[in-house]
C-alpha cells in the first residue's frame, strides 16, 4: 500500500514539513556527451578544491615547503578516493559479488569517510616521506582540510536522498518518496515508519564539521603547542560528533549487530584524548612550544633556500633596472644637445634670464665654457641626489 502510494508522487521532492520547505533534488547535475555528472561528485570535488586552497595558503605558517608538499597532497587525494570506496565495498560484498564493475562506479555514492581518511593518511604519508615533508604539521593541515571537505561533501548525500536517521518530530525532520521507499524495503516498520519525517543526519554532520573547522582554525593560530595537536583534536572532535550522529542513522554499515562507524568513532575519541594528554604533558615538561621547533632543520633549510632564490630573482631584476637607468643617465651626459629640460623648468629659467640679462652683455668663449661646466655639475648633483633618495 505504501509503495503504491509513493509511486504516484514526485520521487525527487524532499520536504521539511516543520519548516514548510520543499526542494526538487535530482542526483544528476548535468550531462556531458551523454554521460551524467552527479551532484555527489561535483560537491565532493568542490570540497577537495577548497580544502587544498586553504591548505596551501597556510603551509608556510606550519613550516612546510609547498613545492614539495604538493606531491603529498595529490597522493592523499588519490588515496582518499580509493580508501573510501574500498572501505564501503568491504562491508557490502554481497551487493558486488556478481557486479565487480559496479565497484568502480562511485557517482551514485558509496564512499565511506573513515576509509577516505585512512587512505589519505597512508598514501599521503608515504609520498611526504619520499619528498622529505614533515608529517605531523602536514597532518595538522590535512585535518583542517578534511573538515572543509566533509562539510561540503556531506551535501552530496542530500542530493542522493541518503544519510538519514530514524523518525523525528524535530524542526529539521525531512522526508522524500525515495527515502520512504528505502525505509519500507529495508527497515522494520515497528522501528522506523516510512510515512513520517526522519533525521537529516547529513545536515547534522555538515554543521558539526563547519563548527569544528572554525574552532580548530582559531586554535591553530593562537594555541597550537605541538605538531600533531590539531590532527588529534580533529580526531576527537569528529569522532565525538560522528558517534552520536551515527546512532541516529538507519543506513549505517554493520558488522553483525555493531555499527562500524560508531565503533570506530568511539575508538578514535579514546585514542585521540590519550595522545593529546601525552602531547600536552610533554610540551609542558620540555617548555612551551618546544615541539614546534624540534627537528625542523630540514624545513628551515628548505624555506631559507626558497627565500634565497626569491631574493636572487628580485636582485637580478633590480640590478637590471639600475643598469638601464645608469645607461640612460650616461646618454644624457654624453649627448647633452639631445637633453630636453622639463617644460616648467625651462620656462622658469627663460623668465629669470630675461629679467637679469642685459642687452649689452657679451659672453666670451671662456664664460660659455664655465657656464656649460656648471650646468653639467648641477645635473650630476641632481642625479646623485635622486639615486641617494631611491636607496633610502
Amino acid at each position: 500500500m505504501i509503495t503504491a502510494l509513493l509511486s504516484e508522487t514526485n520521487p525527487n521532492l524532499i520536504r521539511f514539513p516543520k519548516l514548510n520547505l520543499e526542494f526538487n533534488v535530482k542526483s544528476t547535475a548535468f550531462t556531458v556527451f551523454g554521460a551524467s555528472v552527479t551532484w555527489y561528485g561535483v560537491l565532493i570535488t568542490l570540497g577537495m578544491m577548497l580544502a587544498m586552497i586553504y591548505g596551501f595558503s597556510r603551509m608556510r605558517k606550519f613550516g612546510i615547503d609547498s613545492d614539495r608538499a604538493i606531491d603529498g597532497v595529490i597522493g592523499g587525494v588519490i588515496g582518499a578516493i580509493i580508501g573510501a570506496r574500498c572501505y564501503y565495498v568491504l562491508f557490502h560484498l554481497d551487493e558486488y559479488s556478481g557486479n565487480w564493475r559496479g565497484v568502480l562506479n562511485i557517482r551514485q555514492g558509496g564512499l565511506a569517510i573513515y576509509g577516505g581518511i585512512i587512505g589519505a593518511l597512508l598514501v599521503g604519508s608515504v609520498v611526504c616521506k619520499l619528498r622529505k615533508v614533515r608529517l605531523l604539521p602536514m597532518f595538522d593541515l590535512t585535518a583542517l582540510g578534511l573538515l572543509i571537505g566533509q562539510c561540503i561533501g556531506r551535501w552530496g548525500n542530500f542530493t542522493n536522498h541518503e544519510a538519514f536517521g530514524g523518525n523525528t518530530d524535530g524542526l529539521f525532520g525531512m522526508t522524500s518518496d525515495r527515502i520512504s521507499r528505502w525505509i519500507a524495503n529495508n527497515c522494520d516498520p515497528a522501528q522506523v515508519d516510512p510515512a513520517f519525517p526522519v533525521h537529516p543526519c547529513f545536515l547534522y554532520e555538515s554543521a558539526w564539521c563547519l563548527l569544528g573547522f572554525v574552532l580548530l582554525h582559531i586554535i591553530s593560530k593562537k594555541w597550537r603547542k605541538f605538531d600533531g595537536q590539531i590532527f588529534l583534536m580533529y580526531i576527537v572532535w569528529y569522532g565525538a560528533g560522528r558517534f552520536f550522529i551515527e546512532g541516529l542513522r538507519t543506513d549505517s554499515l554493520y558488522l553483525g549487530t555493531v555499527k562500524i562507524s560508531q565503533a570506530v568513532a568511539l575508538l578514535s575519541v579514546v585514542v585521540g584524548l590519550v595522545l593529546l594528554i601525552i602531547g600536552f604533558s610533554r610540551t609542558k615538561r620540555l617548555g612551551t612550544d618546544y615541539q614546534l621547533y624540534v627537528n625542523t632543520e630540514e624545513s628551515k633549510r628548505l624555506l631559507e633556500e626558497s627565500d634565497r632564490k626569491e631574493a636572487e630573482w628580485q636582485e637580478k631584476h633590480l640590478n637590471k633596472k639600475k643598469d638601464s637607468k645608469s645607461e640612460a643617465q650616461t646618454h644624457v651626459l654624453l649627448d647633452e644637445e639631445d637633453y630636453e629640460e622639463p617644460a616648467e623648468d625651462a620656462e622658469k629659467k627663460e623668465a629669470s634670464a630675461a629679467e637679469t640679462a642685459k642687452p649689452a652683455d657679451i659672453k666670451t668663449e671662456a664664460d660659455q665654457k664655465a657656464e656649460k661646466d656648471a650646468k653639467i655639475d648641477a645635473l650630476l648633483d641632481e642625479i646623485a641626489e635622486k639615486d641617494h633618495s631611491e636607496k633610502e
